[in-house]
């Protein structure tokens, strides 16, 4: 669990509630790095969006290469996400 204190699914209503059925549909767990926003559902969807835009919009990388550069990333950084 992560020290910022997040919503979990079971908890959200209204916004939040079809941002993580977006998300994470059904039994689906959502991943820290997106549920810390949950008490600002507005940054929640905005920071899914600029991953959705990184990871899957158009550019010179393929989708291999822009994971290869996210593991290189986060191993440089001690992260285990």
């Amino acid at each position: 669990m992560a020290w910022i204190r997040q919503l979990e699914k079971s908890e959200a209503e209204g916004e939040l509630a079809r941002l993580y059925e977006r998300i994470a549909p059904g039994d689906r767990p959502l991943d820290n790095i997106l549920a810390i926003h949950s008490l600002h559902p507005r940054s929640l969807s905005d920071h899914f969006e600029l991953y959705r835009t990184l990871m899957y919009g158009s550019g010179p990388l393929s989708r291999r290469e822009r994971e290869v550069v996210a593991v290189a990333v986060s191993a440089a950084n001690a992260c285990r996400y």
